[in-house]
Formats: structure tokens, C-alpha cells, sequence
């Protein structure tokens, strides 16, 4: 009875060794796929930008560092943070590659693409007709709107009181056309960074500054004596930024987006970065690629 017994120990011993090894295995093939939270990511092509990302182990993405609350860089910690950010992490996470955030201002976003500096764009970039024809974007996954960003107390009431006025906006941005085309006689000053902007309207070296009204409520939070005015006077559909005719790169971003605006993440984000400042609601962008570039013919 005794040896028997002693067999039938040595076979089980056996049976949860085996078992124990082959589970390590498998838990060994999950953290080299590098998909996050221990899911693996699925593969792609070898030939395909996706696949080669793969390969690289990273994914370098051009944000603003300067404009929160969609990219800015912590002065605290260092790290880059905010909703361009966010939806910059979700899509290094579906290819199972760590994100490498580059410093993308207004003016050499479509450049920072067509060089190969970055491989995606997440930069508060506006789709339009005319950067459609340097790279290719993503379908919208945000609506920003045209504002005017003035200090209280300013006589300044919307667009149509910045005749004559100094007036901040980027260089590079859609906004540079549109102030020339609805106010010919304001004094335009253009600069490469949003921030830039910010410290000559608190300096009063401007009297207002004209962009994208997420962007001014960084601005806002950041110093509350400045406050918009006016109504919204443009439309703005950011949409991701890709290399010209890489179309399988380009449906694969805009699946991932599809799937961040269809369940909690993109409503997370939002309030996390946007909704709390700005006590509004809002819901993702139901406008198409085809619709964005319709609309800035």
C-alpha cells in the first residue's frame, strides 16, 4: 500500500509541475507581445507601418506641450499630459508599444509627418481640404470652436470688435487665415506657440487672442482674469495626423478612435481634462472625414 501510495504522490507532483510550466509559458508569450495589462496585442504585417512600430517597441507622436488641457508638459513631474495625450496612449496600447511624445507646434506638424520625425499627430490639429492634400487624417475625434479670449473688463465683445486691435494667433494654425479673411484691419501677431500668445495678453502686449476654444480654457485655467467672449465663429474637427497614403495606418487609428468614442474612455477623458474647467457637456463627434473636409472647402 505503501508504494502504491508513493506512485500516486510522484504522478500528481508530476501533473501540477507540468501544469505550473506551462502556465509560465504562457504568461511568458503575454509580456513579450507587449500588450498592456497583459492582454497581447494583436500582430500585424511586417510590411505595414503597424508592423513595423511593433518591431520598434514605440510609437513617436507629435502633441503640444504648451496648450492644456490637450498636451502640456508637467512642470512638476515632466511628463506630457492631457486629452491629445490620452488618445495618443489607447492607440501605442492596441499595437503593444510604448508611446514617445515629440513637441509638435502649429507649424511643423504636416512637415514633422512628411519627414518621418513622428509617426502620428495628435496636436489639436484642425482636418482641412488644404493640409488634406500634404497627409492624410483620422476620422474627427474632436470638435473644437472659433473663440476670442480677451481680459475681463475688455471692450472687446466678440470677432467683430477686433478691428484695429493686436490680435495673438499661432502661426501655422487655421486661424491665421480666417482672422485675415473676417478682420483685414486687425493687427496680427503670430507666433509658434499658443503660450506665447498667453504671456503677451497677460503682459498687454496683445489685446485678444483667437483660437480654438479648448485652448483658450487652458488659458483660463490658468489665470482667471481673462475670460471669452463672443459666439463661436468657426468649426473646428481635430482629427489625427498620418502619413500621406499610408491608408492601412490610417483606418487603423480611426478604428481605434471609432472604439475610444464608443464606450466610457472618450466621456472619461473629456471630463478629465475638459469638462470639470468648463462645467459643460459634450459628446463625441458624430461628423465624418468626408463631412470635416466638406466643410473647410
Amino acid at each position: 500500500m505503501k508504494g502504491r501510495f508513493k506512485l500516486v504522490w510522484l504522478l500528481a507532483t508530476a501533473v501540477v509541475l507540468a501544469v505550473a510550466m506551462l502556465a509560465a509559458g504562457c504568461g511568458g508569450d503575454d509580456d513579450e507581445d507587449g500588450g498592456g495589462g497583459g492582454e497581447s496585442a494583436r500582430q500585424y504585417p511586417a510590411d505595414t507601418t503597424m508592423g513595423k512600430l511593433q518591431k520598434a517597441g514605440e510609437i513617436k507622436i507629435g502633441v503640444k506641450y504648451d496648450v492644456p488641457p490637450f498636451g502640456v508638459k508637467n512642470p512638476q513631474s515632466g511628463d506630457i499630459e492631457g486629452f491629445d495625450v490620452d488618445i495618443g496612449k489607447v492607440i501605442a496600447e492596441e499595437l503593444g508599444v510604448k508611446p514617445r511624445f515629440v513637441e509638435a507646434v502649429s507649424d511643423n506638424r504636416v512637415p514633422f509627418l512628411q519627414k518621418g520625425t513622428v509617426d502620428l499627430v495628435l496636436s489639436t490639429m484642425t482636418i482641412t481640404a488644404e493640409r488634406d492634400q500634404e497627409i492624410d487624417f483620422s476620422e474627427p475625434y474632436y470638435t473644437a470652436r472659433g473663440r476670442v479670449l480677451v481680459p475681463k473688463g475688455s471692450d472687446i465683445k466678440g470677432i467683430q470688435d477686433l478691428g484695429g486691435k493686436k490680435v495673438c494667433t499661432a502661426r501655422g494654425s487655421t486661424y491665421e487665415e480666417t482672422l485675415k479673411e473676417e478682420v483685414p484691419s486687425a493687427d496680427l501677431r503670430l507666433v509658434d506657440a499658443y503660450s506665447e500668445c498667453f504671456e503677451l495678453l497677460q503682459n498687454k502686449g496683445v489685446d485678444a487672442v483667437s483660437t480654438d476654444d479648448v485652448i483658450l480654457t487652458g488659458m483660463i485655467i490658468q489665470d482667471d482674469n481673462l475670460e471669452m467672449v463672443g459666439k463661436g465663429f468657426t468649426t473646428e474637427p481635430y482629427g489625427a495626423g498620418v502619413k500621406d497614403g499610408d491608408k492601412e495606418f490610417q483606418k487603423f487609428v480611426s478604428g481605434v478612435i471609432a472604439d475610444v468614442k464608443g464606450d466610457e474612455r472618450w466621456g472619461d477623458a473629456y471630463q478629465k481634462w475638459v469638462g470639470q474647467y468648463t462645467k459643460q457637456k459634450q459628446e463625441p463627434p458624430t461628423m465624418t472625414l468626408q463631412q470635416a473636409l466638406d466643410l473647410s472647402k
